[in-house]
């Protein structure tokens, strides 16, 4: 769940997400460099005075601003790539989730296990004593840790958004359309989201809360549900 005055993303708990936050922390290396080798070139360049002759006209340097750029893109395009790819892997999942969004609550349905779907609304603060505020729920959707999992979203009504910071994981919610997420939960734990898009009057009040377990408490949760 997120803490006040952080900077930094959510703990991980997938393997995209953990690509997700190598690829910013690289890219951040890469700018940082970048920022400081301009500005320490504009105070060479404002101190020294060089002649138009060694900046524009010197055919090596023409060489080194055209290419080392060209080095610079492929080093962000590359790992980009990778975790495009990781991301959309379509491997064979073990559980599917069809996540619907309405104004302004989730339903969820198990399409594994044809007897288990529910709604999911906010609990409200006056009436938890848990510290999550806004984003406690009624109904969490508990998945099983250690598997790979897919999650088809939709919308009822409008465009919402299922999304999940520490899992990596982001989808519109659009109606008449089904999206895909595919995600591997590599521990056991409780994930906080919200709805990203905004949705209408009550936008700010559509918590999600993913509860990760071991397979076999899975199972027993999903036999009692059935």
């Amino acid at each position: 769940m997120p803490t006040w005055a952080s900077l930094n993303f959510q703990d991980s708990a997938s393997p995209g997400m953990e690509q997700l936050v190598f690829f910013h922390d690289f890219t951040m290396i890469v700018i940082t460099l970048i920022t400081v080798m301009v500005g320490s070139s504009m105070i060479f360049i404002c101190g020294y005075k060089l002649t138009n002759r060694v900046l524009l006209q010197e055919q090596s340097v023409e060489i080194i601003w055209t290419v080392f750029p060209v080095f610079i893109l492929l080093s962000i395009a590359l790992p980009s790539l990778k975790a495009l790819y990781l991301l959309d892997d379509p491997f064979s999942p073990s559980l599917t989730i069809k996540a619907v969004g309405h104004q302004w609550y989730w339903s969820y349905e198990y399409s594994d296990f044809p007897g288990i779907e529910f709604d999911s609304y906010m609990v409200l603060e006056e009436s938890t004593n848990y510290s999550a505020r806004l984003l406690e729920t009624d109904n969490s959707l508990v998945l099983p840790s250690l598997s790979q999992i897919r999650v088809i979203v939709t919308g009822g009504d409008v465009i919402h958004s299922w999304t999940v910071p520490s899992l990596g994981v982001k989808a519109d919610a659009v109606p008449g359309r089904l999206n895909q997420i595919m995600m591997y939960i590599n521990r056991s734990g409780i994930f906080y989201g919200q709805c990203s898009e905004i949705c209408g009057a009550n936008h700010s009040f559509m918590p999600i809360k993913v509860e990760a377990v071991p397979m076999p408490y899975f199972i027993n949760w999903a036999m009692k549900m059935n």
